[in-house]
């Protein structure tokens, strides 16, 4: 039996994305820490930066990180497991959530391993660009927050993201100083609000 053209593309079309999402998945297999300095900016889809901060980044598989702000003020970002803290320290406010399918396919949660990769995501390998390969990562449920995910790999490691957002805004990660499975201490997932500190939610613990 002879495929019809469409059967043929069909082929293809599947075939490549397996390829992606196994290359993908071979990038980030293994991994079971990760911290790394970062950098970000955030410009209005045009190239003009509207926004920059940066800090350091604690990964620990499955389902926990932390992102500490340190510029240009001090905020927390932090996975324990079961919820999410948001802490901005100058506002003397905490908000926490439960860690519910709604967090499922956001990129944090991706590099943390929390659910499966194809499951969230359509997967395109991309050109090899400044020395980096590429995934493309297009979210399969429309209640997330973001509309593009791209990832750029040098080796094993994570060097770069860019992350296009429903309001056409560009959000971009450089990573430096990687370290990769190295011990992280438990308290590094732990958040306590600070006496005084304003608590919106609640905390399931």
């Amino acid at each position: 039996m002879r495929l019809t053209i469409f059967g043929l593309l069909f082929v293809c079309v599947s075939t490549a994305y397996a390829s992606a999402t196994t290359d993908l998945e071979k990038h980030l297999s293994g991994l079971a820490t990760w911290s790394a300095d970062f950098k970000q900016t955030i410009d209005d889809g045009h190239g003009k930066v509207t926004r920059s901060a940066a800090g350091h980044l604690y990964l620990q598989r499955p389902g926990k990180f932390r992102w500490d702000y340190t510029e240009p003020s001090e905020q927390l970002v932090l996975a324990d497991g079961k919820q999410v803290w948001f802490y901005d320290k100058d506002l003397a406010q905490a908000n926490v959530r439960a860690m519910d399918a709604g967090l499922a396919g956001t990129p944090a949660m991706l590099l943390s391993g929390g659910g499966s990769i194809s499951s969230q995501f359509d997967i395109t390998a991309l050109p090899k660009d400044e020395g980096l390969d590429w995934f493309q990562l297009l979210p399969k449920h429309a209640d997330t927050d973001f509309q593009a995910l791209r990832i750029g790999f040098k080796g094993d490691e994570i060097v770069r993201m860019l992350l296009a957002d429903k309001l056409n805004q560009v959000t971009r990660l450089n990573f430096s100083r990687p370290q990769r499975n190295t011990e992280l201490s438990a308290e590094l997932f732990i958040f306590s609000p600070p006496a005084g500190v304003d608590v919106i939610g609640r905390d399931l613990k």
